[in-house]
């Protein structure tokens, strides 16, 4: 198979991760195509099966890593299981194009272990974490216990930052998608 590359977006919640990804989805001379991601959690405001999330039981998600059907997982919070399926990259690759991912620091730091040469691996820094927690109420989506969860994990995953090939600071969103495209496009050369 045509292996193409691999573009590895990580960062706390409310980091703008998602926004900046979505930003580099509609430029259409990058050939990117977003890689969903399975998951236990049950799906938020909008989100549908198939296009933001593969939504599946616990159970069923024990059965594909017993199959090892995954590139990485990660139980990122108690009973919250993430991955990526290895039929979802084969299903892009076979297209052409590009994967992009917006993946949780630890599932992006294992994408960039297993396939070295072919991943740019981008940490996208929010300005404080005070900002984060302030990103993540604004959204409404979240119960106040699970916003504390997510700020108590972003301080393990600022952490992680050196440990990614390129490191984003989001303190301005036009500022942060611009520096995103030109370090994609160079790596896409």
């Amino acid at each position: 198979m045509n292996k193409g590359k691999l573009l590895v977006f990580s960062a706390p919640s409310g980091s703008g991760k998602t926004t900046i990804v979505r930003h580099l989805l509609a430029q259409p001379e990058l050939n990117l195509e977003f890689s969903v991601s399975a998951a236990t959690r049950d799906p938020r405001g909008e989100e549908q099966h198939g296009k933001d999330y593969y939504f599946m039981s616990i159970a069923d998600f024990k059965k594909h890593i017993k199959a090892e059907d995954f590139v990485e997982w990660e139980e990122v919070y108690r009973d919250n299981f993430y991955g990526t399926l290895k039929s979802e990259v084969e299903r892009i690759w076979a297209k052409g194009k590009n994967v992009i991912f917006d993946i949780d620091v630890a599932g992006g730091l294992r994408i960039k272990s297993k396939f070295p040469q072919e991943t740019l691996a981008v940490f996208v820094k929010p300005p404080s974490v005070d900002e984060l927690k302030r990103r993540l109420k604004e959204r409404s989506t979240e119960s106040d216990e699970k916003i504390n969860m997510r700020i108590a994990k972003a301080h393990v995953e600022l952490a992680t930052a050196p440990q990614f090939d390129k490191i984003i600071k989001n303190y301005d969103l036009d500022v942060a998608k611009a520096e995103a495209y030109e370090l994609v496009k160079e790596f896409l050369k």
